[in-house]
């Protein structure tokens, strides 16, 4: 069995066109945003739809698909890992972020 120490899937539409990068390393980095929505009905009875944007990041051969295939608004199923990082901004803050690294894509439709 793959490991699953730590995989994710998300089922979702893309925010935008994948933003491709050309590394000095000679690596291709592409990211992207992709939204996945959920709902449950409130102890009112009423739905209630909520949306969260995760961050994507594929490397070398999973980007040149990405930008080749994918578009935004396009529903994609991603598979990869958490990663965790963190930076500080130009006024010196350290922000946090979570990405997904993708190992593979699945293109679900147009």
């Amino acid at each position: 069995m793959r490991n699953i120490n730590n995989s994710v899937q998300l089922i979702g539409n893309l925010g935008m066109n994948p933003e491709i990068k050309s590394l000095e390393s000679g690596k291709t980095m592409a990211k992207l945003s992709i939204a996945t929505s959920d709902s449950y009905i409130s102890k009112d009875g009423e739905i209630i739809k909520t949306t969260q944007w995760h961050n994507i990041i594929a490397w070398n051969k999973q980007a040149e698909l990405a930008e080749k295939y994918l578009s935004k608004g396009q529903q994609v199923c991603v598979a990869g890992k958490l990663n965790n990082r963190s930076y500080e901004d130009k006024d010196g803050n350290k922000k946090y972020i979570t990405e997904v690294i993708v190992d593979n894509f699945m293109f679900l439709r147009n």
